[in-house]
């Protein structure tokens, strides 16, 4: 698969990247069974030997159980850590934790940050980590504070570079103020049904500064992609269906589909996107790795817009 550079870093990393969220098979860590890990194995195996090289993480996904099942997995494969980028993040904290009674809630302290990634290298059995994230912007957040902890975690090898998610170009820009280094990546939610990110500065900003945008849930969950029958109860179901046809016409023009075309879509904007695909059966990560060959002209993207927004540009 292709490579690009990740924001004015060193690092380079697939076209595509790895989404870990669904691989330990449940949200909750208690779910988990050893099915879910043969899938996992499965999953992971067939991204990497598609070429895939980002692979994202979350301290949050499967509490933490996403990030071992990965380990394990890396563990079993030689050489795949020299060959490929570990992404992950922190600072989205479970009610609960860490007494019965604490809110769901943000932390970008730097005494939580620190922790969570020491605890994040050890569930990914490895000595750094390659970029790190800051989950979602944390409204108590001391751009200072942060810039701090990421200083120490780099001064100590633990982590490469770093960047956000779910950041305004506003956040980013004033956290990266602190920072002495670049922020390299912001990873936003964009797909066919969720264009904000086009209109609200992110992806200009993102260009203007460098930094690499990376798209969490391109497929829009799974419905982009999906087979099932539109409900026609539900007030959208005009514009799903629109979108639908419209990637099928497409889709066909290419000998390939739906998933594809909504990935190779994203592809195509010159910020250099890079949609996390996040799918856990084999043959589906095969089809969307081969989405970098796809190569949409510019009517047809523009085609695909239109259907997303729902109606013609003015």
């Amino acid at each position: 698969m292709e490579t690009i550079p990740l924001g004015t870093s060193s690092l380079t990393g697939s076209r595509i990247a790895y989404g870990c969220w669904r691989i330990a098979g449940s949200v909750e860590a208690a779910d988990i069974i050893s099915a879910h890990e043969e899938s996992a194995k499965r999953a992971i195996t067939t991204a990497y030997e598609c070429g895939f090289t980002i692979f994202d993480h979350a301290d949050i996904y499967a509490i933490g159980e996403a990030e071992r099942m990965f380990g394990k997995v890396l563990k079993s494969i030689s050489g795949m850590r020299d060959q490929i980028i570990i992404v992950s993040k922190c600072g989205i904290r479970r009610a609960g934790d860490p007494v019965p009674d604490s809110p769901y809630r943000y932390d970008s302290s730097a005494g939580h940050i620190i922790w969570s990634c020491e605890e994040s290298l050890k569930r990914l059995g490895t000595d750094r980590i390659d970029i790190y994230l800051l989950h979602r912007p944390d409204y108590l957040c001391d751009p200072e504070e942060v810039a701090d902890a990421f200083s120490r975690l780099s001064q100590t090898g633990k982590v490469r570079e770093f960047g956000v998610s779910n950041f305004s170009p506003v956040q980013l820009s004033t956290l990266q103020q602190a920072c002495k280094k670049p922020l390299i990546i912001n990873q936003i939610e964009i797909s066919l049904a969720r264009l904000n990110a086009f209109d609200d500065g992110t992806l200009d900003h993102c260009y203007r500064t460098k930094t690499t945008p990376m798209a969490w849930s391109p497929l829009a969950g799974g419905k982009l992609g999906s087979t099932d029958p539109i409900d026609l109860r539900e007030p959208d179901h005009a514009h799903r269906i629109q979108v639908r046809e419209t990637l099928d016409l497409i889709a066909r023009a290419h000998d390939t589909s739906r998933s594809a075309i909504a990935v190779a879509w994203l592809l195509k904007h010159p910020s250099k996107i890079i949609p996390v695909a996040g799918s856990t059966n084999p043959d589906r990560i095969r089809e969307l790795a081969g989405a970098t060959n796809i190569h949409l002209t510019r009517d047809e993207w523009y085609r695909l817009l239109e259907a997303g927004y729902g109606k013609r540009l003015l």
